[in-house]
């Protein structure tokens, strides 16, 4: 049986799982049970784990390594601990003795506590650990078939290099630090970089476009954290259409299937790439990131000192915040031209395959969530696409 292909909540799952048989007093068991779809079609599934041992009364540890396939991934052989710990229901002052246990249902959702250890991402705001519905629900569903009554379970998460490998994700520019999110959608891993990725966003393109209340209009936004930020800005849920790295065939199959107006929302770091002529934006297939906005400050008119530290940049957000700290006027010019770029580039892009009839704009966010640039179209397009949410909210 196939073990490989999980996204991390799948591992983060399995440990929690034979951390919690050890808190049970039962042996280790290096293959964890889990079921990883709420109905359960597709039946439980064994999913290894690396070692597990108790820490002494009420307290044990467990530890997996994820797998998430063949492919690029980050995860790829990320070690995750996650700690159990019993925590014993007192009841309320004088309703009881204070030693006298209250006998709690495990359906009643207070059963169980999580907390992010050392890598393990939480939002900026709320210190709260950063985790997707399906991540609460894969836990929820495997674990309290296992409470005893009258037990709160605590499950502490540790990502030990977490928060180096963060670094090297956008996490930061969705309120997420401190380490990587448990955001995962899904227990089998999606390759945004794989041809299966494209495959499924045209078709719910096709979906999309086919519906009766489908107006010639879309929101393409570049990854899903993107689709928890872009309501938040005043774009209508109902016009977004979540796309991987494949940008510019989904782009052509948006003008194909009938889009007139189409709003390109993303990172500023990684919608950059198109205003370099990038159109598969995938890291590991081409970045060219500080080249193309080196090359745009350039044609902005900024000195050489100031393009020597643009280039030297460890990202394209760092880059324009110490743009923005030596000259801000510099800094807002150089964002409304990589939208504007983005623009341009997208419009060509269309050309060559005899698409000239799609209107493309850009609005590009940054690291602290908020719009950080509109291109001439993107700034057309955010006023209309605005205004229809405003309207529904009145109706």
């Amino acid at each position: 049986m196939a073990t490989s292909g999980y996204t991390l909540p799948v591992w983060v799952a399995a440990a929690a799982r034979a951390a919690l048989a050890q808190l049970r007093g039962e042996p280790f068991q290096a293959e964890q049970l889990l079921l990883l779809e709420q109905e359960g079609a597709a039946g439980p599934q064994l999913v290894p784990v690396v070692a597990a041992a108790p820490l002494g009364e009420g307290r044990a540890l467990a530890v997996a390594r994820c797998d998430p396939g063949d492919g690029l991934d980050l995860t790829r052989g990320l070690v995750v601990w996650v700690e159990a710990s019993w925590r014993t229901l007192q009841p309320p002052a004088g309703t009881a003795s204070p030693e006298a246990p209250i006998q709690r249902s495990p359906d009643d959702p207070a059963w169980l506590e999580l907390q992010a250890g050392e890598g393990v991402g939480v939002h900026a705001a709320t210190r709260q650990l950063c985790l997707s519905v399906f991540a609460r629900r894969l836990l929820e569903h495997n674990l309290r078939p296992l409470l005893p009554a009258g037990r709160v379970l605590r499950l502490q998460v540790i990502f030990p290099v977490g928060r180096r490998l963060a670094e090297r994700t956008s996490n930061a520019a969705f309120g997420v630090v401190d380490g990587l999110a448990l955001i995962g959608t899904q227990a089998l891993v999606q390759r945004s970089a794989a041809p299966d990725q494209l495959a499924a966003a045209r078709s719910e393109l096709a979906r999309r476009v086919a519906t009766p209340e489908f107006s010639g209009d879309l929101v393409m936004v570049i990854g899903e954290n993107g689709l928890d930020l872009a309501p938040q800005l005043g774009l209508p849920p109902a016009l977004l259409l979540k796309a991987g790295n494949w940008l510019g065939p989904l782009l052509v199959a948006a003008a194909e299937q009938g889009v007139r107006r189409l709003l390109l929302f993303g990172y500023q770091g990684k919608l950059i790439k198109l205003a370099g002529g990038i159109f598969h934006t995938h890291h590991h297939l081409a970045d060219g990131r500080a080249e193309v906005l080196t090359a745009l400050a350039a044609l902005e008119g900024l000195p050489h000192a100031q393009l020597r530290r643009l280039h030297a940049a460890a990202t394209v957000e760092a880059a324009l915040a110490d743009l923005a700290a030596a000259d801000p006027g510099a800094a807002e010019r150089l964002r409304r031209r990589i939208a504007a770029e983005v623009e341009q580039r997208s419009a060509a892009y269309l050309a060559r395959y005899g698409q000239q009839a799609m209107a493309v704009g850009a609005a590009l966010f940054n690291r602290s969530r908020g719009l950080a640039a509109l291109g001439p179209l993107g700034s057309e397009l955010w006023g209309a696409f605005s205004a229809e949410t405003a309207f529904r909210a009145e109706i």
